[in-house]
């Protein structure tokens, strides 16, 4: 039987850079070599495999449809070799004190209002342990699983990751006092033509569930619009308009009241994935069980009925204990 080529893993490596990035330059500097190495090491990849993995343009390198086959595999390999390293890491630690970097990649409401501060009883039991939190809110937050642990307000695909709902929130309408002595209390839904919304960007706007104003507030238009979710608590605060923010936001800011609490109410999910491979990692499941914790402690928060099992949070409400998948 014949045996097909043999692959260097780190030429996986170079071509995981390059699909990423699309271009040979940032490959380069990402990996700490010069672009001809990364042009070299390309080449010998799809000589060994026998197919063009990437069209070159004056625009970058494009996937082609083979190179586009081959990321899965090229990752579950990455993945592999990254959780070998960190085995021998966390083995070496003796189940005391973690160490290491893990980046969480988080929506701007959970990764800057919930995740943030609520890391810090970690810390003070890991201080070795070094935490990259990269925040935003777009449809492809996930893309290029170049992440140890996210959270993401759509579910994802369960191919070679670990999916579980994290917990519930809600969405409301809030605006400060000094706003609704200018302009007046709306009513009903329909009075909030009338007012200023703030929302976030259309033409940028690409996640599902945050579509919400044709859903809840059909002929609305939001005047002021702002790409992260800080922008929305700033606008509100300064008395620019009326914003839908979640509760554990908008509960918590002084001279703001929520406005029409029993005509608007958008219920999401937050949901939290992990690369399958690194979920059996103790610094990853120290991580996860903080990031139940946080969702538990939280009064504006609810954990998942599915997920309740576990011993109670400081504020009553159960902890789900770590994945063991």
């Amino acid at each position: 039987m014949s045996m097909g080529p043999v692959l260097a893993a780190d030429n996986l490596q170079f071509f995981l850079e390059v699909s990423r990035t699309g271009r040979v330059a940032d490959a380069a500097r990402r990996l700490h070599v010069d672009q001809t190495t990364v042009s070299r090491r390309i080449g010998r990849l799809e000589k060994d495999l026998g197919v063009r993995l990437f069209d070159r343009t004056a625009g970058g390198w494009q996937l082609t449809d083979a190179g586009q086959e081959i990321v899965p595999y090229a990752e579950a390999v990455e993945t592999t070799i990254v959780a070998a390293q960190d085995v021998v890491v966390d083995a070496q630690a003796g189940g005391g004190a973690l160490s290491g970097t893990v980046r969480i990649l988080a929506p701007d409401g959970f990764g800057t209002y919930l995740l943030m501060p609520g890391l810090s009883a970690l810390r003070n039991r890991h201080p070795d342990l070094t935490l990259e939190v990269l925040t935003a809110t777009t449809h492809d937050l996930l893309t290029g699983r170049d992440f140890d642990i996210g959270i993401t307000l759509e579910e994802p695909s369960p191919r070679s990751v670990v999916v579980e709902k994290l917990g519930q929130y809600e969405l409301k309408l809030y605006a400060s006092r000094r706003y609704l002595d200018d302009h007046g209390i709306p009513e009903s839904i329909d009075d909030l033509a009338e007012h200023t919304l703030i929302w976030y960007i259309e033409d940028l706007l690409d996640v599902d569930p945050l579509q919400i104003l044709e859903r809840h507030l059909p002929g609305v238009r939001a005047r002021v619009q702002a790409n992260n979710i800080a922008g929305h608590r700033e606008a509100v605060r300064a008395g620019l308009g009326i914003a839908p923010l979640p509760t554990y936001i908008g509960k918590t800011l002084p001279d703001v009241v929520t406005v029409l609490d029993e005509e608007f109410v958008a219920e999401r999910n937050y949901w939290l994935v992990v690369p399958r491979e690194l979920i059996r990692l103790a610094r990853i499941s120290e991580i996860v069980h903080s990031l139940h914790r946080i969702v538990a402690d939280n009064p504006y928060l609810r954990v998942p009925v599915a997920d309740r099992p576990g011993g109670p949070s400081t504020n009553g409400r159960p902890v789900p204990p770590p994945p063991t998948v």
